[in-house]
């Protein structure tokens, strides 16, 4: 449920014109594609050639290495890069919530935290954001709220500040 309507069983297009974008574990971009193609895909149901030109400024305000780099394609960029590219495409939408689905898999530790910065940002603008995450340490320390499931069941649930300090989520989770 999002903003008391029920999501299941729309049209994609149809979960992201209610202000929903979701980044896939993965990224799924397309890598012979340059990166404001990709960029541009994002904004596909956007009603204007200025509201497609918009959004993408604020994308590359937003993500300023990309700006130099609109050419090329976004296969040749980094994990790293393309996780952030993916990012960005998702905000083409301009959604109320973005949904991330293990955003720091397969990157190097510089890059998760270039990735959680990103994420930090992103919710100091107001977008709101839901966020899988196996690295939990990272993801309590930006989250309100978080929620330890276990074999598809909530077994915990509190602010990311009381989780990262209970003795549960300690022992199984951060190795304490």
């Amino acid at each position: 449920r999002f903003r008391g309507e029920t999501l299941d069983g729309l049209d994609p297009a149809d979960i992201v014109s209610r202000g929903v974008a979701h980044v896939p574990e993965g990224r799924h971009l397309f890598p012979g594609l340059s990166v404001r193609e990709n960029l541009r895909l994002g904004g596909y149901l956007l009603g204007s050639r200025r509201q497609l030109a918009e959004a993408l400024e604020r994308v590359l305000d937003l993500l300023p290495f990309l700006r130099e780099r609109t050419r090329q394609l976004a296969g040749t960029l980094s994990g790293g890069e393309q996780q952030q590219l993916a990012i960005g495409r998702a905000l083409m939408q301009r959604p109320a919530l973005l949904m991330l689905d293990e955003p720091s898999v397969g990157l190097a530790p510089r890059m998760v935290t270039t990735v959680f910065d990103l994420v930090s940002r992103i919710r100091a603008t107001g977008v709101g954001v839901l966020l899988v995450e196996q690295n939990v340490r990272q993801a309590l320390a930006l989250a309100d709220r978080g929620y330890v499931l276990e074999n598809g069941r909530i077994v915990l649930h509190g602010s990311g500040s009381e989780l990262i300090e209970h003795p549960r989520v300690k022992r199984a989770y951060l190795g304490l």
